[in-house]
């Protein structure tokens, strides 16, 4: 039975998501503040993170960005400010996933089973082949070992990143747009507001960026999406 970590310091909020991720044959793990949940994050290892923006001794923004340095378990916030910034933000720090109070519980379990099929698909689906490698100039992609380097040094990417770097590799200098990705990489039940495909480019871009790689990019095409670009 996998965990589910669900941070709130509300006790009726907590107890309604326990006892639904209980009916869907998951394990609830209850923390009521910011500290307990990392700490109980690290004691339980949890399959996926409900997590509050709005706790005591630290923000859900915050543990957000503490999992995500050591982990890419898939991490729902939940909170009860939608304003616009506030989403992109906690796309921007690596949530998956965003749900404004008052939600429904049933989509939160929707969500909750789309962000782990994302996470397990590739893992389940993909066959070791010789197909499921990558070389472009000094950029290498081996989705056998889920890994990506460039020059020889491997770069920490999350599932999600190396995915979207194989789907743009695989057919360089095609345009991707943003519905495009949404489709292919997060699948059409996907919920989630298109702009995460901008959050996401960013840090990936950012991760890349740390190697240099002149003969290859991603490439923005304005008023359109995205493509992976071999310079000439």
């Amino acid at each position: 039975m996998q965990n589910i970590l669900i941070a709130d310091d509300n006790a009726d909020i907590t107890n309604v998501l326990a006892a639904y991720t209980t009916k869907e044959g998951y394990n609830p793990i209850i923390a009521t503040d910011g500290e307990e949940a990392l700490k109980l994050f690290d004691e339980h290892s949890p399959a996926a993170v409900l997590l509050d923006v709005m706790m005591p001794k630290m923000d859900g923004y915050e543990v957000c960005r503490k999992i995500r340095a050591k982990s890419n378990v898939p991490i729902i916030l939940v909170t009860a400010r939608g304003e616009g910034f506030e989403k992109i933000m906690g796309l921007d720090i690596g949530a998956d996933d965003y749900i404004v109070k008052p939600f429904s519980p049933s989509e939160v379990m929707a969500r909750l089973r789309a962000v782990l099929r994302r996470m397990t698909a590739p893992e389940t689906a993909s066959n070791i082949t010789s197909e499921n490698f990558i070389k472009i100039d000094n950029l290498e992609i081996n989705l056998e070992e889920y890994s990506l380097s460039i020059g020889g040094e491997k770069i920490a990417l999350t599932k999600k990143e190396i995915e979207t770097m194989w789907t743009l590799a695989e057919n360089p200098n095609k345009v991707f747009t943003r519905d495009n990705l949404l489709d292919s990489l997060w699948g059409f039940d996907y919920y989630g507001d298109p702009r995460t495909v901008d959050s996401h480019i960013k840090r990936l871009r950012a991760k890349l960026d740390t190697v240099e790689h002149p003969n290859w990019s991603i490439k923005t095409i304005w008023g359109m999406g995205y493509k992976f670009n071999i310079e000439n």
